[in-house]
């Protein structure tokens, strides 16, 4: 999974409409209907400037921005659709929106971090959960009499992943087709259970961020700093007999 930035929406905002006022401009003087439904929405150049200003405020929403100055935000598209000079560059807005998306990110890791330390600490006092020096912790659910996997062996397994509030984001079960994968590439709190697992096995791990997304997470389902619980049942060594 591929670390997740801030996408530079309101620029790309920018340069699309740039590109396209002349011609929308030339659409919009021929057409004299609307689409409008709302109060204060009379002609179609109206209803077009609601809809990407709604697209874009939930946008921004959705990334956790409550306040915003919007004299500034007019202006930056304004400056944009007239192809004025702009008070930042794009590679100057691009830095701006990184250095946003990177302190939204270590808060969320905080907050995960925390919720997790205290799950694991309770999980670590239940007699069937054994923890190693890295943090990881797994309880046997089925003991398996196969060989046990090396870091250079490619495995087969099926497997279940879940965030410690036990909302599934992946599930091979439901794919209806294992994973086969080298031991060495997966993340370092698998590598460490599956050179231990003999196949045959089923574990229940229970992962803290350090050996598993870090502080980065992944995707929309997995966020920074979280612990993760993985059910994982060795089918076998894909690359011996």
């Amino acid at each position: 999974m591929k670390k997740v930035f801030l996408v530079p929406s309101v620029m790309m905002l920018c340069l699309t409409l740039h590109a396209q006022t002349k011609k929308t401009t030339k659409t919009v003087a021929k057409t004299k209907s609307t689409v409008s439904t709302g109060a204060g929405l009379r002609t179609t150049t109206d209803s077009i400037s609601y809809a990407f200003g709604l697209s874009l405020g939930q946008y921004m929403k959705s990334q956790g921005l409550a306040s915003l100055n919007y004299a500034a935000l007019n202006k930056a598209i304004e400056q944009c659709i007239k192809g004025q000079k702009t008070d930042l560059d794009m590679n100057q807005a691009t830095q701006v929106m990184q250095s946003f998306a990177e302190e939204k990110v270590k808060k969320t890791s905080a907050v995960e971090k925390e919720k997790g330390r205290s799950f694991l600490e309770r999980n670590k006092a239940r007699k069937e959960v054994m923890q190693t020096t890295s943090g990881l912790q797994y309880e046997i659910l089925v003991k398996g009499t196969g060989p046990v996997p090396a870091r250079t062996d490619t495995v087969s397994a099926h497997y279940r992943g879940s965030l410690i509030d036990g909302k599934e984001f992946d599930n091979s079960y439901k794919r209806g087709e294992p994973l086969t994968i080298p031991v060495g590439a997966v993340i370092p709190g698998w590598t460490e259970a599956l050179t231990m697992m003999p196949v045959g096995s089923k574990w229940k791990l229970y992962i803290p961020s350090s050996i598993g997304y870090g502080d980065v997470g992944a995707g929309q389902d997995i966020p920074a700093g979280a612990t993760l619980v993985f059910e994982v049942e060795l089918l076998g060594i894909a690359n011996k007999k």
